[in-house]
This record gives structure tokens, sequence and C-alpha cells, in this order.
């Protein structure tokens, strides 16, 4: 019984911090779709800015603009890892200004723009899936500890407790019966 009691009250303990978590992903996972709508945003505006000049990317020179290195980091919500876009390193061979077209250089910041801006949209959707996913697993919890272990750990805590009564009921009947019958065979003698 004591093991069941001291089980019963840590789940009873960490229901409100959970269910607590499980706002806070709740609200971080709007926050967070939000943000990656901004993002897809910002990248349709980008390519529309392109409009028209579209067609002269067809004119870039192939592996002219080369991603050298991504860095991510690490952001810590509500215990879980989720990615963070850190730099990325472009390599970049545009010939000079000289003896390449005017719009190149403009067009190589476009692809460096655009390369960055998907690469965002990329991250934020791993973040927002992660977190997703880290708030199904903290409901499932919630859910397990509210509506069956704690009903359960009562349920089995408060058998006990009336198995507990009976046998003590049963124990003083019985002394009650034993000393009916003792005082009986002392009036008889």
């Amino acid at each position: 019984m004591q093991a069941l009691q001291k089980e019963l009250k840590i789940r009873e303990a960490a229901l409100p911090t959970l269910k607590s978590k499980e706002a806070y992903l709740r609200i971080t996972i709007k926050r967070e779709k939000f943000r990656l709508g901004d993002l897809k945003k910002n990248l349709d505006a980008l390519r529309a800015g392109i409009g028209e000049s579209e067609c002269l990317f067809a004119e870039f020179p192939l592996n002219s603009i080369s991603v050298t290195s991504v860095e991510y980091g690490e952001d810590n919500i509500a215990g879980i890892s989720i990615p963070v876009l850190g730099e990325i390193g472009f390599e970049g061979n545009i010939p000079s200004a000289i003896l390449a077209p005017s719009w190149q250089a403009w067009g190589a910041g476009t692809a460096k723009g655009l390369i960055r801006a998907l690469s965002e949209i990329d991250v934020a959707e791993k973040r927002v899936n992660l977190l997703e996913y880290a708030r199904k697993k903290t409901t499932q919890k919630v859910n397990l500890y509210e509506k069956v272990q704690i009903p359960e750990f009562s349920e089995a805590v408060l058998k006990i407790k009336r198995y507990l009564e009976d046998v003590e009921n049963l124990e003083k009947a019985s002394q009650k019966i034993t000393k009916a019958k003792q005082v009986a065979t002392v009036e008889a003698v």
C-alpha cells in the first residue's frame, strides 16, 4: 500500500508540471507556425522581387556560387532541443564587373538570399515538427496520468484500505466471540 501511495503521490505531483509543459508547447507551436508563415511570405516576396529577371538566371554561370558550410545551433524549449540556423558560408567565383554582365553581382546576392530563406524555412519546419512531436508525447503522458494511472492507484489504495479495515473488523468480531465464549464457560462452571 505504501508503494502504491508513493507512486500515486509522484504522479499527482508531476501532473501540474506536465500540464504546464503541454500548454507552453501549444503556445510555442503557434508562435513557430506563425514565424514559418512569415518566412514563407518573405520567400514569396524575394521571388516576386526577381520577377521577369528570372530568365537571366538561365545565363548565370554554373558553380559560380556554392554553399561551403551551414552552421546549426541548438535551442532548448521546455526540455526539447530544437535546431537554430546559424551562419551559411558561401564561396563564389563571380567574374569581375568588367568581364561579366552587371546583373550577375545582383544575381549572386539574390541567390544567396534565396538559399538563406529556403534554409530558414527548412529549419523552421523541423522546429515545428519536433515541438509537435514533443507536445503529442506530453499530451499522451498527461492523459495516461490523469485518466488511467492516478485513478487506478487511487482505487487500488482504497481497496487495500477497505480490505485492511475488513480484516481488523473480523479480528475484533472474533475477539468478541472468543470473549463471549470464555464468559459463558466461566458462568457455566
